[in-house]
């Protein structure tokens, strides 16, 4: 655990955008593209100092609202036009893409952006159907091929050597022997390299990670330098922080790393009262059926139909973790939170918000939950949502982050720079200055 006094980088602000069918109808407002709320909530973000953006994606038709869900590298590339400072977090998996191109389509936009990218590095857990034979990989094999993309990526970013572009009088001067081959040879790919896109603003995109299983946790310790988490309590967030940064730090890490980034499901209100009954008519307004489905994908597709509500799920209906092939780290925390003898409904009602971190109060209320996990040393990002709602966005940029900002948490003026600048990140591993054969992992 960390004192105030040694918490000297300010906790930094995120929100999410992503398409959804809410925001187009081309029948109804022809004139109005999915991109159009997204860039309203990029602006709004950027003139009341967030640090960034974040998209997520699926990639499957239908599953956990997902209809709708667009590219986030297209997404965050268009919202980088509209906007000046922001980082933007594009998560994309290693499962299905080539690392060459990843490479190429992070690099470039780094450069669009002026130095602003994020890669959020996932496994996937959905749409192996849309994707060669069908058959999604076991978790180790995900997690492999993913370790072996990140390097990969990284020898990409780092073949063009410092020196290697000058700007002349005329234009720019290259010097090929300072654009070196990689010459990968691995398990999963054959990358000669070098990457034919100029040297990066960062050198490299941030690297962000999202995985809490044992693999991704191996994975987030070893190439991340923030992680993207699902800790429900102080506690769950301790525990994590001390396992991956005690991995990273034997891995040879650098002190602090991987940042902890966690998400706040945040139910405002003007008093506590208006706060608890905000929630009290959330849960009213449940569909139990429909949520008792959440549930069971929570815990890997076990089937819940035949229980009783209001009793505990029997032990041998929960799942063995360590046989479920997707979502491990999802299934692990909620099979962790069944066994503490919380009823089915209890597990439905924590099930409507997979497993994050849910907090309800005024400001000043969700101010000292936040505080007391940043003081704790276990929250380096926060993300915020709900600016798309006139009545949220007012608690939040009116309250909270004015509270937050009277604190001390939050920097009063936002930092600028490229989005390590903005992070504060420990300086780049040096470059290897010469081709060296790959050593397995």
């Amino acid at each position: 655990m960390a004192s105030r006094s040694e918490r000297r980088r300010p906790l930094k602000i995120v929100t999410g955008v992503s398409g959804s069918p809410k925001v187009y109808d081309a029948a109804l407002d022809p004139d109005r593209s999915t991109l159009a709320d997204a860039v309203e909530i990029a602006r709004i973000a950027e003139a009341h100092g967030f640090d960034a953006l974040f998209a997520a994606d699926l990639l499957t038709f239908g599953a956990q609202g997902a209809i709708g869900a667009q590219e986030p590298l297209i997404y965050l590339s268009a919202l980088a036009a509209v906007t000046e400072r922001v980082g933007l977090i594009a998560t994309v998996t290693t499962t299905f893409h080539h690392p060459y191109n990843l490479a190429r389509l992070f690099g470039t936009l780094d450069h669009v952006s002026n130095g602003r990218a994020a890669w959020n590095a996932v496994t996937s857990s959905v749409g192996e159907e849309n994707y060669g034979d069908g058959e999604l990989p076991g978790p180790e094999e995900r997690y492999a091929r993913a370790a072996e993309v990140l390097e990969v990526t990284d020898a990409l970013f780092d073949s063009w050597q410092p020196g290697a572009l000058t700007r002349t009088d005329s234009g720019a001067r290259l010097d090929p022997a300072l654009v070196r081959p990689i010459d990968h040879a691995g398990r999963f790919f054959t990358v000669r390299g070098p990457l034919n896109i100029p040297p990066l603003p960062q050198r490299r995109p941030v690297q962000f990670q999202a995985g809490q299983s044992a693999g991704g946790i191996e994975l987030g310790a070893r190439f991340a330098e923030v992680v993207f988490t699902s800790l429900a309590t102080l506690e769950d967030a301790v525990v994590y922080a001390k396992r991956i940064r005690s991995r990273a730090a034997e891995l040879g890490r650098p002190h602090g790393l991987p940042l902890i980034f966690s998400s706040l499901h945040a139910t405002y209100g003007a008093t506590e009262e208006e706060a608890r009954r905000l929630v009290r008519e959330r849960v009213e307004a449940i569909d139990l059926d429909a949520a008792r489905s959440t549930l069971e994908d929570m815990l890997g597709g076990v089937d819940l139909s035949e229980l009783p509500l209001d009793r505990p799920i029997p032990d041998h209906v929960l799942p063995d973790v360590h046989a479920v092939h997707r979502r491990r780290g999802r299934v692990e925390i909620f099979t962790t939170l069944a066994r503490t003898g919380k009823t089915l409904r209890e597990l439905i009602i924590a099930a409507q918000d997979t497993g994050h971190w849910a907090a309800a109060g005024t400001p000043e209320q969700l101010a000292d939950a936040i505080e007391e996990r940043y003081t704790a040393g276990v929250l380096d990002l926060i993300g915020l949502g709900g600016l798309d709602d006139p009545r949220t966005r007012d608690f939040l940029l009116n309250g909270l982050l004015p509270e937050l900002r009277r604190r001390g948490i939050v920097a009063p003026e936002p930092a600028t720079g490229t989005f390590r600048e903005i992070l504060e990140l420990p300086p780049l591993p040096d470059r290897p200055t010469a081709r060296s054969e790959r050593v397995p992992a």
